[in-house]
């Protein structure tokens, strides 16, 4: 491709609205163009990585024996009805009516539209297991895109669906796009970590993995043991128990000097925070509970929502608790609540028995509280995340924190749309059962940006030679030279003929714009054609290494291959 009608136009100055370096990057290089916020047009040369990451993603997807189909991006809300989802997704799934005023969303995923697909088609146990994925463009009505093509309000996924005729079968079928994920991402050169993570509105009731790309600027929290494999989502990763217990007596305390909150009791008092129990109020499916964590700890509203099996979880409102309280959040607690209001408590609450808490009233405390005497909890389980420094999981070690970006995720969605939608076949002795799916998505557009998060420097992009958008950049420093023009111009033509991908800068450009759009374009290699080309010699230049090297025109072809 010659560089001079190339439409991948580069900038100097970085967009004032690029938050993440990926953002800046691939507008500075020209990979894409923003068309409106979180909306972006692919330009020849991201278009050209999309691709590259596609063909990776499709063989991987072959070889698991899924078959390449095509759904529609607007999909009939009834179908969304059918299974539940249509109120349950909340305001990222994207409505809309025909001017019949029947109403479609904009596919943020495919569960419901694919298995109505097999429903109609597959009825024998005969035709089972079957594997099907696409890629295609989603939508989410994102209520603040941000980051670029992390946080977009469209994007481009692969999508992938198993039909089981049993759980046995859906746990190999697991394991095995769990390694073909593994194989994707290492092939496209990322450094990530498979964690286990939440279904959230994909739902199903069986496991999941998130497959993050560690970067700064991730928007998830990996929590995982400094001694073991074991690596979860924050969100959702289990916290041990304590066992230790304390002493005390109930105690009312006043604070006429002004004391804001619990905490500020506690360290009066020589105290320490986690003696102090915070409560919170939320209202699920509408119904208040108040719950309680210690004092160092954050409730996650996520294992919050999984014990109440519910996506329906908030947390009221300063209106909504002063009328269920007849106090501000700093001042309410468990003792004398409200009677219509049930009480959860995480694990840490239950060997408190000298605790602090707020009194329900402007500037009131107790002190010396412990659950069973002074309240009762309905129910205590895992509700808070889990810290750095907590002991792992699985006995080893101790947990440690790193960022991520979601590129992917493997879920095995059970008979939650299959029972729904009536996706049933008959087995061996002819009795009617629902199909076991499972569900795995890949973000292509999310993983083109956690690659380029990964692999820059100060100058610009560093691509895998895998995923590339060309294997070569060659330049000819000044096209006025006859002997530089020549020898470029031979050597685009022999470097093709040997298979490579050439981007061939022969733009009428000083060397120095030339240098930095090839350091901002970031290929494998670049050659020059310089000084030296009356000699028949060419400079080659690592982008990875920084490393030079001056050789033959004639050997080219050949050096390349050896150090590919």
């Amino acid at each position: 491709m010659r560089q001079q009608t190339f439409f991948s136009p580069t900038m100097r100055d970085i967009p004032a609205d690029a938050e993440s370096k990926s953002h800046q990057l691939m507008i500075r290089a020209g990979l894409m163009r923003q068309t409106a916020a979180g909306i972006y047009s692919y330009l020849p040369i991201g278009t050209r990585v999309l691709r590259k990451i596609e063909a990776i993603v499709r063989e991987e997807m072959d070889r698991t024996g899924a078959q390449e189909l095509l759904m529609p991006a607007i999909q009939p809300a009834e179908l969304w009805e059918e299974s539940g989802r249509l109120d349950d997704y909340g305001p990222e799934l994207m409505r809309l009516n025909d001017r019949h005023e029947r109403r479609f969303v904009l596919g943020p995923t495919h569960e419901e539209v694919i298995t109505s697909l097999i429903r109609d088609g597959v009825h024998s146990y005969k035709r089972l297991p079957l594997y099907v994925y696409q890629i295609q463009t989603k939508y989410r009505d994102e209520r603040r895109p941000r980051f670029g093509l992390l946080r977009g309000r469209e994007f481009i996924m692969k999508d992938a669906y198993s039909f089981e005729p049993s759980e046995e079968a859906l746990d190999r079928t697991y394991n095995v796009m769990y390694e073909a994920y593994t194989n994707i991402f290492k092939r496209c050169g990322l450094d990530f970590r498979a964690v286990e993570a939440d279904a959230g509105a994909i739902g199903g009731t069986g496991g999941t993995h998130e497959f993050m790309a560690l970067a700064d600027i991730g928007e998830d929290t990996i929590a995982y043991s400094d001694q073991s494999e074991f690596a979860a989502n924050v969100e959702i990763a289990p916290t041990p128990q304590p066992s230790e217990k304390q002493e005390g007596t109930l105690k009312a305390l006043n604070t006429e000097n002004g004391a804001a909150s619990a905490d500020e009791v506690a360290l009066r008092m020589d105290q320490d925070v986690p003696t102090v129990i915070h409560a919170r109020l939320f209202y699920i499916e509408e119904a208040p509970v108040l719950i309680l964590t210690r004092g160092d700890h954050e409730i996650s509203d996520v294992k919050v929502g999984n014990f109440f099996d519910t996506l329906h979880v908030k947390e009221a409102t300063p209106r909504e608790i002063e009328q269920k309280f007849g106090a501000s959040a700093e001042f309410i607690g468990p003792v004398d609540a409200p009677a219509n209001v049930k009480i959860i408590a995480d694990h840490a609450i239950r060997p408190l028995v000298s605790a602090i808490c707020g009194g329900n009233k402007r500037e009131l405390f107790y002190t010396n509280v412990a659950h069973g005497r002074d309240f009762e909890v309905e129910a205590f389980a895992d509700i808070r995340m889990i810290q750095e420094g907590d002991s792992s999981p699985d006995g080893k070690g101790f947990v440690q924190f790193a960022e991520g970006i979601e590129v992917g995720q493997v879920f095995k969605l059970g008979t939650k749309y299959s029972e729904a939608l009536g996706a049933s076949f008959l087995d061996e002795n002819g009795k009617s059962a629902p199909m076991q799916m499972g569900c795995y998505g890949i973000g292509i557009s999310r993983t083109l940006a956690a690659i380029v998060e990964q692999n820059h420097d100060n100058d610009g992009i560093i691509w895998p030679k895998a995923i590339a958008p060309f294997d070569l950049h060659l330049l000819v420093i000044n096209p006025k030279d006859e002997a530089q023009l020549t020898l470029a111009e031979n050597l685009y033509e022999v470097l093709q003929s040997e298979g490579f991908d050439v981007l061939y800068d022969d733009r009428k450009e000083r060397a120095g714009v030339k240098f930095k759009d090839a350091d901002l374009y970031g290929l494998p290699i670049r050659i020059a054609a310089g000084k030296k080309a009356s000699e028949g010699i060419v400079e080659v230049k690592d982008r990875k290494t920084g490393e030079m090297t001056e050789v033959q025109a004639q050997d080219l072809a050949a050096y390349l291959k050896e150090v590919e």
